[in-house]
């Protein structure tokens, strides 16, 4: 006999990576259940390249760890599990996991720095859960880039949220000392 209402069966971060690819589709895990996340436009992926080929520049050149694009996930959370995909993200070399990366399951612990492109679909309340979440899983920064304003949003652990404009210089802090970059390169994709 069935009850009025069933009980949800939370799935695990493993229980999500061994889910069929869907072509098009990108899936998270927030507190044991899967969202889809939406769909970005050819602009969000240009600027997706133009963040990851300046933050590898600066951190290839200093062996400073690791740089991923869109679709590497982390483990941000057990129990229930919260598996997210940052468009692009910085993991150091004291952070990596002892196995290293490997090309099975989601990295198992958080980014050094996440980096979010705001998309036409993107909602600003799903945006400040992520960088939320993000936070309260330790990553030290997260820039979040709003390509209509022309804009970076820095977001760090118990600071203020620093607002920068196409003419501000985006630096690297205690996460990426000495990397800078001004903010209007960040949408240089032609």
């Amino acid at each position: 006999m069935s009850t009025a209402r069933e009980e949800k069966r939370l799935l695990t971060a493993e229980d999500l990576w061994e889910m069929p690819e869907v072509p098009g589709k990108v899936l998270e895990l927030v507190d044991g259940e899967v969202v889809e996340v939406p769909g970005a436009t050819g602009l969000h992926g240009r600027i997706v390249r133009t963040v990851l080929l300046l933050l590898h520049r600066f951190v290839s050149g200093r062996d400073l760890g690791e740089v991923f694009g869109d679709g590497v996930g982390y483990v941000l959370r057990r129990n229930p599990d919260l598996v997210r995909i940052p468009d692009v993200s910085f993991l150091s070399r004291e952070r990596m996991p002892e196995e290293g990366i490997t090309d099975e399951g989601y990295v198992p612990v958080p980014p050094d720095l996440a980096v979010e492109i705001i998309s036409v679909g993107d909602r600003a309340d799903d945006v400040r859960e992520k960088v939320d979440e993000y936070l309260e899983a330790g990553v030290g920064v997260v820039w979040v880039v709003w390509p209509r304003r022309r804009s970076v949003s820095v977001h760090r652990r118990g600071q203020p949220t620093l607002e920068l404009g196409p003419d501000d210089e985006l630096e690297g802090g205690e996460v990426l000392p000495g990397f800078r970059a001004r903010v209007s390169d960040l949408f240089e994709v032609a």
